[in-house]
């Protein structure tokens, strides 16, 4: 049993009210614990001047599947710029890896732990394609991972719905789902809209019918917030509105908040979703509006996707809105796929510009967002990797939401019509430590149902970060002074010092079984993979994993 003690920090914990609060903290074991002052060591490590906080937790960012290998294929000078073939100086735990806005399943796991990261989830996974996105995401070293099955697209779960099945039945659907493929979550992608695409249509408003199913979006999203609470699942029901990217989609993403009816969701990169259409050119930001909508009701909360400038490859299950954007591509190339009617994905490579008026109004809305949902903990730091950026900008989006100067200097050199006129220029917030702290670690775990991460108590995973503390918040974030993962020191000032295997997390949820004989009479008419083929074992699941321990998140007693 070994016993660590980092002496001096300024604690910040804010699941356990610590604020900054000067202190020693201790590692028994890969967990943390109260150690007696006098208590012998096996390590001591002086953090003084340092702010120690839990490891960070991202809880949407595309890591894994084969959408993320399609569009790493697309963009193969992404992977050739700054390769280095030889081994770097100094680095031997640290295998060449290359890519910056899709990096490679190694870089992944470096450039997150660098940053003082411990988990991530893919938010996108297929029930067909749930073994490669276990295996991509074992191949990521240190990072504990898991991912959202992906639902609500599928042609079974439509055909259900518009033969009016029994909630219970939707509701073991989706718990069949979840175990087979050892998903935390489920996520709905544009709800209906990816089916809708392949009979032509272009647009699904949240209440207007599928061409062939007749169902609407908002029966979809009625029915998989209600499954999930049901079966108890920790995290809500993951969202991705209709209408992404479309002047006026504030509408959309407000009719899809009426339809949960008082349900717990969880709304991705709404900045995608939070326009409207004042003012000469007809789009605008509708931050504010969405705000509102969140700040009324406690059982929401959001991640921001903000857009950072520069290049990147938007890669989404939105086939839909994907192929509406295709002839805005940068470069000019992209990539369409589907797979067993469950759903599709597209991939589109693009470049933000600070001189575009609707890049600049991206850019001003997920800040907007940020600063004026008043509760952190309905508030997620992301970029929706790699759609609005690569996960490597976060010190910098930290930098723009803790330093109002930096802030207003960044947008001075924007397009003129956004940085004269945005509302950003009158938001005087400045987010705190403890916020930022709150929106990377102890929002996302609790969202997760992640008891045991997230926060420095006693018996949580020592999964810990320690910063160097700097009025410089963005070279504060970039580096961390030492990073430990269960109790495992994993990097020093940037330096790969350890590469434990992560672990798996997922839910069990309880469903009846029958729904298995439904399953396989839809697969042996229509499918071409066996339902008992697409279940995934535990041992399975740790051999995809690299033996990487498997971490089941608890279930609440769900309702009907």
């Amino acid at each position: 049993m070994s016993t660590i003690r980092l002496r001096g920090g300024r604690l910040h914990d804010p699941l356990n009210g610590l604020d900054g609060v000067p202190g020693d903290l201790g590692i028994r074991d890969g967990r943390i614990a109260v150690l007696h002052p006098d208590e012998p060591v096996d390590e001591q490590h002086d953090v003084s001047g340092c702010v120690v906080m839990a490891g960070g937790i991202d809880l949407h960012t595309h890591i894994g599947g084969g959408k993320m290998n399609l569009a790493r294929l697309l963009l193969p000078e992404d992977h050739r710029a700054g390769v280095n073939p030889c081994g770097r100086p100094g680095q031997a735990l640290e295998l060449d890896a290359c890519g910056h806005v899709t990096p490679g399943t190694l870089a992944t796991g470096y450039r997150y732990v660098q940053m003082g990261y411990t988990a991530a989830f893919e938010p996108a996974m297929l029930a067909c394609n749930a073994r490669h996105t276990h295996m991509e995401m074992g191949d990521t070293p240190i990072l504990d991972h898991g991912a959202y099955v992906m639902l609500g697209n599928d042609e079974l779960f439509l055909q259900m719905l518009a033969e009016g099945a029994h909630p219970d039945q939707i509701r073991d659907l989706i718990g069949w789902t979840l175990h087979a493929t050892k998903a935390m979550g489920v996520k709905v992608v544009n709800p209906g809209g990816i089916s809708a695409f392949k009979f032509n249509q272009r647009r699904l408003d949240v209440d207007e019918a599928h061409a062939h199913w007749r169902v609407t979006p908002r029966q979809i999203v009625q029915s998989l917030a209600r499954g999930l609470q049901a079966l108890g699942v920790p995290h809500p029901l993951h969202i991705h509105g209709s209408n992404l990217g479309v002047a006026g989609n504030i509408r959309s993403t407000l009719e899809t908040i009426d339809a949960l009816e008082g349900l717990p969701a969880h709304l991705t990169h709404v900045q995608f979703h939070a326009y409207g259409t004042e003012g000469p050119k007809k789009f605008s930001s509708a931050a504010l509006t969405l705000a509102e909508a969140v700040n009324a009701r406690p059982q929401l909360s959001v991640d921001v996707g903000q857009i950072i400038f520069g290049q990147t490859v938007t890669a989404s299950g939105d086939t839909m809105r994907q192929h509406a954007n295709a002839g805005l591509a940068s470069p000019r190339k992209s990539a369409f796929a589907d797979i067993e009617c469950e759903a599709g994905c597209g991939l589109v490579p693009f470049r933000y510009r600070e001189a575009s008026y609707v890049n600049a109004l991206q850019w001003a809305v997920g800040l907007e967002t940020f600063l004026l949902v008043r509760d952190p903990w309905q508030v997620v730091l992301t970029t929706d990797h790699p759609n609005g950026g690569p996960f490597t900008s976060y010190p910098h989006l930290i930098r723009l939401l803790m330093d109002r100067g930096f802030r207003e200097e960044q947008l001075a050199k924007l397009h003129p019509d956004v940085a004269q006129h945005s509302a950003l220029r009158s938001i005087t917030r400045e987010l705190t430590l403890q916020e930022i702290t709150i929106m990377t670690r102890a929002a996302p775990a609790r969202l997760l149902g992640l008891r045991d991460r997230g926060h420095l108590g006693e018996g949580a995973a020592a999964d810990i970060a320690v910063y160097r503390d700097h009025p410089d918040r963005e070279h504060m974030f970039t580096t961390p002074e030492l990073v430990f993962k269960d109790g495992l020191l994993v990097s020093r000032a940037g330096r790969i010092t350890a590469v434990p295997v992560g672990g798996t997390h997922f839910v069990e949820p309880d469903y009846d079984r029958a729904v298995e004989k439904t399953l396989r009479r839809r697969h042996a008419r229509f499918g071409s993979v066996n339902p008992a083929h697409v279940a995934i074992g535990h041992d399975e699941l740790c051999e995809c994993g690299h033996g990487g321990r498997l971490l089941p998140a608890a279930c609440f007693e769900g309702t009907t």
